[in-house]
């Protein structure tokens, strides 16, 4: 019988009314064992006479007497209890003790528990227990395992309760010989802080871009083509606003202002001082030419777009942007052009264009000598710029 109950604990002595380890324990007819008083004061206020554990009804009240075996072996376990010694205020308490908590003298890290000899002893009878890892009693075990790798921290501060066992520091080494490499994830770690950096960089640029462009915008003038300075080829509409190309020649009356070899058409409006600025739709086209010229270029010949004839202007073709000049400055595109923005400040002889939609700075001709009026110039090339318009739009100052 002794080595019967060695590994029983205190919930096997203990009362399903009172939770208390049993007092004089009785058992009912259905075979359940509860405190003599308990059961009694039980019954006294129920109107039937039922086991409180599996709710038997009994016809008449049971008579009731003490369990002697029953009784020996709850002797037995006081006894034992209190040989064990109960917890001090520096030790680790049972976690598992309902009422008087005894030392612990084990901590689970599979559990996350501590037991005191009584309640340990399943972790060292039970074949799947007996894999956990006992440590010494620990307190707040959940505290000390790492979130992300369900293990326990190695390492602690000793002012913060690292280990209780750690009392005296370890020795000191000096490190003064001792040589650091750096690994090679520093090679990396550069790299995409240089990478940061240009980005911070671009996205910087882009802002001091967008506070420039929202400024020459201010500066916007509303211009119409001149249907007598268009090319034959070229299709006005009825507005004034939009140009195409039309394979076949019109037949129209030649004047002094109309382009007859280069397909170009000037807008109505000249300016002769101050700062304008337009903007110009190119979205879907494959070439085209967006600029300014002077009132006085060579209409009737074959002339090339460059300052020294009278034109500052970009052009767009086979996916190539570039300044015409002498000779052509290349420009970098990142991404499909849809609206180029053009301002003039005629006093100081600048010219700027600018990609609108991505709010990106393309080019600026500087040092330009403007002794005459300067008309808007468009050319939405032949077939090679495909069918859609070039068109004039109102500035969007909500971009």
């Amino acid at each position: 019988m002794a080595s019967a109950n060695t590994s029983w604990s205190e919930e096997n002595f203990s009362c399903s009314i009172c939770l208390d380890v049993f007092s004089s324990p009785v058992t009912t007819p259905c075979g359940h064992n509860f405190c003599r008083t308990c059961i009694t004061e039980f019954w006294d206020e129920q109107v039937k006479y039922k086991c409180p554990v599996c709710n038997e009804i009994f016809n008449t009240r049971p008579d009731l007497r003490v369990n002697i075996l029953l009784s020996e072996m709850v002797d037995r376990f006081a006894v034992r209890v209190k040989e064990q010694p109960c917890v001090e205020p520096a030790e680790v308490p049972c976690d598992v003790c309902t009422r008087t908590q005894l030392r612990a003298v084990k901590s689970c890290l599979v559990c996350l528990i501590s037991y005191c000899q009584t309640h340990l002893e399943p972790h060292q009878r039970v074949a799947g227990l007996k894999k956990h890892r006992l440590v010494e009693p620990m307190d707040s075990l959940e505290e000390r395992m790492c979130k992300k790798h369900n293990q326990l921290l190695e390492l602690f501060c000793k002012t913060e309760q690292a280990f209780r066992s750690l009392k005296d520091p370890p020795p000191t080494r000096d490190w003064t010989t001792v040589e650091v490499r750096p690994p090679s994830s520093v090679g990396t770690l550069r790299r995409s802080l240089d990478q940061l950096e240009e980005k911070l960089n671009m996205e910087m640029k882009k802002l001091c871009v967008d506070a420039e462009l929202k400024r020459v915008q201010q500066y916007e003038v509303d211009v119409t083509l001149d249907p007598d300075t268009a090319h034959p080829n070229l299709i006005l509409s009825e507005d004034g606003k939009q140009v195409h190309y039309k394979g076949v020649r019109k037949k129209i009356p030649d004047n002094p202002k109309r382009f007859t070899q280069n397909r170009y058409v000037l807008t109505k409006q000249s300016y002769s001082s101050g700062r304008f600025y337009f903007e110009v739709q190119v979205k879907n086209k494959t070439a085209w030419d967006v600029g300014v010229a002077r009132e006085s270029i060579n209409r009737k010949c074959l002339i090339i777009m460059t300052p020294e004839n009278g034109y500052w202007s970009i052009t767009f073709h086979k996916d190539v942007l570039v300044f015409n000049d002498s000779p052509p400055v290349r420009l970098p595109l990142r991404a499909e052009l849809q609206k180029v923005g053009v301002f003039v400040d005629y006093d100081e002889g600048r010219v700027s264009f600018y990609d609108v939609e991505a709010r990106v700075h393309i080019y600026s001709a500087t040092g330009c000598t403007f002794n005459e009026p300067l008309f808007t110039v468009l050319n939405p090339w032949s077939h090679y710029g495909g069918k859609k318009p070039l068109i004039i739009s109102p500035v969007n100052q909500t971009q």
